[in-house]
């Protein structure tokens, strides 16, 4: 399942359904809701929830402390601040056109 996020101030965020569904949750949204609206008035507060959130997720732990041997390539962890970037790059634009930020499944 994907979720789309659409602004008219910027490109559509594309995310996958476990990771759209978290940022649903961080947004104080309903993840079950098929479609919704982060309206002007919301978009500052969207974007100090998603960035307390990333700021409070322990990043990954160096391939040596995670049992890898230094020429090993582990599996790469995406941080939820990296995967929350493109959609607070969107809202920060929504809020500085004074638009919204829609979503769909």
């Amino acid at each position: 399942m994907l979720i789309i996020f659409k602004s008219s101030a910027d490109g559509d965020v594309i995310m996958l359904g476990d990771v759209g569904r978290r940022i649903l949750a961080i947004l104080g949204k309903d993840p079950d809701d098929a479609k919704g609206i982060v309206t002007v008035a919301q978009i500052p507060a969207a974007i100090a929830a998603l960035r307390a959130a990333a700021a409070q997720e322990a990043p990954p732990p160096p391939p040596e402390e995670a049992g890898h041997a230094p020429d090993e390539r582990p599996e790469e962890i995406i941080s939820l601040a990296r995967r929350a970037a493109p959609l607070l790059q969107m809202l920060a634009r929504a809020e500085r056109d004074g638009v919204p930020v829609t979503w769909t499944r």
